[in-house]
């Protein structure tokens, strides 16, 4: 086997692609060969007020013009692979259906899902939780992964070959001050994907969660630096990861070099996790 990460004739889609994590995923996957299908609740060309009951996170984007999700389609096409943008709520089982449904139309398959749509904006101590929140995080974190994966399922299992990776965080192994929905949806989706490894083995479909630290996206910056500089301080190189190092384990998860790994936490965290000092 050649040691190189070649993904041609994969098709990809990944969800929540228009900036941060996703982006870099897209991009990446493409520059490996892939062609890629971005879905994002968020499509510059569909972007209305309507999005701003997302969360803080969703207006800020649309606002600032942080949305990329067609403009991250246009540079894949410029890579010389096929892309499409589609808007996609993952928490709407008929929208992420449609969504692989017209993947498959357009591309032919979906051999690989990459679980990258999330929120992360619901910040407060346990007794001040809000219910509504914490029931929209876990549609989205959780039951978006869920809904993603049954779509694919069939397709995948058709072609005896498919690669899921969901993305995790360090606060669903560690736990997070303020973060109690985030946390626990994030910890849900380990489960999730020891389960879809287990259960897809004898389909060809490996499952593996990346298990981000802290990360320089767009968020991290728009955080307070002081804590911004704290919380990287617990980190064994002292600063925050960058979007390419998720996305170049990704890449290599999706790939033949990673065919007998499956139902793996993979850690990409600059150590976070180890008793820093």
């Amino acid at each position: 086997m050649s040691i190189e990460i070649d993904l041609t004739g994969r098709v990809a889609l990944v969800t929540g692609g228009s900036r941060g994590l996703g982006r870099a995923d897209a991009l990446t996957l493409a520059r490996a060969g892939a062609d890629v299908v971005i879905a994002d609740l968020l499509v510059e060309s569909e972007l209305s007020e309507e999005t701003d009951a997302y969360g803080p996170l969703a207006q800020v984007a649309r606002t600032q013009g942080l949305v990329g999700t067609e403009s991250a389609a246009e540079e894949i096409r410029a890579l010389g692979r096929r892309a499409l943008a589609v808007r996609c709520d993952v928490t709407d089982r008929a929208e992420v259906a449609a969504a692989v449904a017209r993947t498959v139309e357009e591309l032919g398959s979906v051999d690989i899902l990459i679980n990258n749509a999330g929120t992360l904006d619901h910040v407060g101590q346990f007794p001040d939780q809000q219910p509504a929140l914490w029931q929209r995080d876990l549609q989205v974190n959780l039951s978006g992964a869920f809904n993603c994966a049954q779509a694919v399922w069939p397709h995948m299992k058709e072609r005896r070959w498919g690669r899921i990776v969901n993305m995790a965080s360090v606060a669903g192994t560690l736990g997070g001050f303020g973060q109690a929905s985030y946390s626990t949806t994030k910890a849900g989706l380990l489960g999730l994907t020891k389960t879809l490894a287990m259960e897809g083995g004898r389909h060809g479909i490996t499952a593996n969660a990346i298990v981000p630290g802290i990360i320089g996206t767009e968020a991290f910056h728009m955080a307070n630096a002081a804590m911004n500089e704290r919380i990287a301080g617990r980190t064994v190189f002292k600063r925050p990861g960058e979007p390419q190092d998720i996305a170049n384990a990704i890449a290599f998860l999706c790939s033949d070099l990673a065919s007998y790994v499956t139902g793996i936490e993979l850690n990409v965290s600059g150590g976070v996790e180890l008793f820093v000092f």
